[in-house]
């Protein structure tokens, strides 16, 4: 478990939090990854470590999670920049867990901007929604 502090964005802004939950699961590697969508509600929360902000893998993995049954907690941690917080909530994460440091960098009006993100679909503007 992840006992560094940090910071979890929500639609609401920054949250800051001491340790991960003890109950969220981290799905870090593909086998794991496997093993969660044949039981999907076999846990109550999980979390999906990114591990550079351009490997997408873990918005893919969030998507295929709900789309398996999945209804629990789910968040992003790390490498995850506010330009990309529309884009993990529209795949199913609930939250994003980020370092004090991109905190700092990217600070909360940042992620606020794009807590609107059913708002900013560019599929729902092509289709005229």
């Amino acid at each position: 478990m992840n006992t560094t502090p940090h910071i979890v964005v929500t639609d609401q802004g920054f949250t800051p939090e001491a340790a991960r939950p003890a109950e969220m699961v981290e799905l870090s590697d593909p086998a794991a990854f496997d093993a969660a969508l044949q039981t999907p509600q076999g846990h109550s929360a999980v979390c999906i470590p990114f591990g550079s902000f351009s490997d997408g893998r873990g918005f893919t993995w969030a998507k295929r999670l709900r789309m398996a049954g999945f209804s629990g907690r789910l968040r992003a941690a790390g490498h995850v920049i506010a330009d990309q917080y529309a884009m993990a909530r529209r795949a199913g994460f609930d939250e994003v867990e980020i370092s004090p440091d991109l905190a700092r960098r990217q600070p909360q009006e940042a992620w606020v901007f794009r807590a609107d993100w059913r708002a900013h679909d560019y599929q729902n503007r092509l289709r005229g929604e």
